[in-house]
């Protein structure tokens, strides 16, 4: 029997992990192939390069479950006699209907290692099997099991060895140190599994190590890396011992109980840039959290993110949408969030995944939400349709201003006299209504944020100057002047000579400002003080301010 396993990625740089473990251990099964597509791919293409198989097992998502099922569709009108398989946390959950389907033959629910080994041991004979959904004579045939998968079975097990190892450097390499979550937020499939499983030390040391030797950017699955104080003291230590100068390390981290001993650890040994954690914030709402059985201190939490943001890069989580947050409370934890400046901020919105307590009860706070992936929130009895519509706007700007690094210096000047959540609600508006965050140039985006702040501020010379810099800033080769013209030809020759610039390998751009940009640019502090600025272009990284002296 000739079986593929496979998945469609959000991205070509992503890996799938699950499908690298079933492969790898079961490639004593005579037969068994892998490969990865992603979901941009003409559905048809990836169904040609499956359906010579017997079986295609896919591994589904929330956002990959549509594309698989048209792929699953185009591999039944190629080869009718082909059989599909889904697993993954989509289908492990409320599945009676996807089973259902014509194109899909038989679903894996939950954990996969123990099920899919038995399918192909035991194919086509299933009636024995627990934890596999399947069709007989048009009748839907399931037997449920507690069993879970016991995960020191994958002690010496490197999920990555059945590839070309030079694949993995310009990917996302993903690793696992242990299953489960010791939290119960509503919102989260992880929530429903508490009893967390750690995979052995010595074996999450070696694939880290195989991972840093052949990859670059590794990304630890484990939803919250730091409940045990002491293994990660031990991780940390053990990538500061092997690590590779690119290497580059995210972690899920819980912020407000990080132990005083992890922030020590960090201060003292680990340089600027190596590590990034996500941290869920979600809201500052106590009510909003309790509700969805959340317990966060937001006070410990910022005060642990202050500690650590000269050295780590943050990335931090916001929800839209959940119970008891009204706009003015998702404001507040927005501008309070927003105020620690991450270096990317997500404010996501509330989805109802299959399985999760908030969809089950979605009817108590009349809730609706979409009954198509990604099962967003439409409205309830918080946030109006129209009030969303409003945080859609203000999150496309966020992260074309914020996210995207185009306009950082002028939302932080701007951050000084403004409610941002509001600001960027605005900016979003005038975005939407004059261009379109889908389709538009990158001279564009600035030309509308210039047109939007000289309605703001019309005589406010200083921030016409930071867009002006950040627009200079944000190419790798000399733009078209706007905003700011530069100093006259003569009087720039004369100053880059005198600053002993290396004209052979920049090229410049100077401008005379109103203020001290390096005190601007440390502190958010405007200090009046006509003086040139110079941005120098290499051509191949984004442009950088010149040292000069003055």
């Amino acid at each position: 029997m000739k079986v593929l396993l496979s998945t469609l990625n959000a991205k070509y740089i992503h890996m799938n992990l699950a499908i690298r473990i079933l492969y790898g251990q079961n490639t004593h099964h005579e037969g068994l192939d892998w490969r990865e597509f992603v979901i941009k791919e003409d559905p048809y293409k990836i169904a040609e390069a499956c359906a010579a198989y017997d079986v295609v097992a896919f591994s589904c998502y929330i956002w990959n479950i549509t594309q698989t099922l048209s792929v699953a569709r185009e591999i039944k009108k190629i080869n009718p006699q082909a059989k599909v398989l889904l697993g993954g946390p989509e289908v492990s959950y409320d599945w009676q209907d996807v089973i259902q389907l014509p194109e899909v033959d038989f679903i894996i629910v939950g954990e996969g290692e123990i099920p899919f080994a038995n399918f192909l041991n035991q194919y086509p004979n299933l009636s024995e099997l627990s934890n596999i959904a399947y069709k007989e004579n048009g009748k839907i045939k399931y037997t449920a099991s507690s069993e879970s998968f016991d995960i020191l079975k994958l002690a010496d097990f490197n999920p990555y060895i059945y590839e070309d190892a030079s694949e993995i450097y310009n990917k996302v390499a993903y690793i696992e140190t242990s299953r489960g979550c010791p939290y119960k937020c509503e919102f989260c499939l992880a929530s429903l599994d508490n009893k967390v499983r750690y995979l052995p030390t010595p074996t999450i040391k070696e694939n880290l190590l195989y991972l840093m030797q052949h990859g670059r950017v590794i990304k630890f699955l484990d939803r919250t890396f730091n409940v045990k104080k002491d293994f990660t003291l031990d991780i940390f230590q053990f990538i500061l011992d092997h690590h590779k100068p690119e290497n580059v390390f995210q972690f899920e981290i819980t912020a407000d109980i990080v132990h005083p001993d992890i922030i020590k650890f960090i201060q003292e040994k680990v340089p600027p840039g190596l590590f990034r954690f996500e941290i869920g914030i979600q809201t500052v709402n106590q009510q909003a959290n309790l509700a969805v059985s959340r317990k966060q201190n937001f006070e410990k939490t910022s005060g642990v993110i202050r500690q650590l943001q000269n050295k780590i890069e943050m990335h931090l989580d916001l929800i839209v949408g959940l119970p008891l947050d009204y706009l003015s409370d998702i404001a507040y934890s927005f501008n309070q969030v927003f105020a620690l400046h991450p270096p990317e901020l997500q404010l996501g919105f509330l989805k109802f995944l299959k399985g999760t307590p908030v969809r089950e009860k979605y009817e108590q706070y009349g809730y609706r939400f979409d009954p198509m992936p990604p099962y967003q929130i439409i409205e309830s009895n918080f946030l109006s349709q129209e009030e969303l519509h409003k945080i859609t706007m203000m999150e496309e700007a966020l992260e074309l201003y914020w996210n995207k690094k185009r306009a950082t210096h002028t939302l932080l000047y701007l951050a000084k006299n403004y409610n941002m959540f509001e600001l960027l609600m605005d900016l979003g508006i005038w975005f939407s209504q004059h261009s379109h965050f889908h389709k538009h140039t990158l001279e564009e985006s600035f030309e509308l944020l210039h047109s939007f702040c000289a309605k703001l501020e019309p005589n406010n010379v200083i921030l016409h100057e930071i867009i002006a810099i950040d627009y200079y800033l944000h190419f790798k080769v000399k733009p078209k002047t706007k905003f700011l013209e530069e100093i006259d030809r003569n009087s720039k020759s004369q100053l880059i000579a005198n600053a002993q610039l290396n004209h052979h390998k920049y090229r410049f751009m100077v401008f005379n400002i109103q203020f001290n940009w390096e005190k601007f640019a440390a502190t958010q502090e405007i200090v009046r003080d006509s003086q040139p600025l110079v941005i120098q272009y290499s051509g191949t990284q984004k442009a950088q301010i010149a040292p000069i002296i003055h």
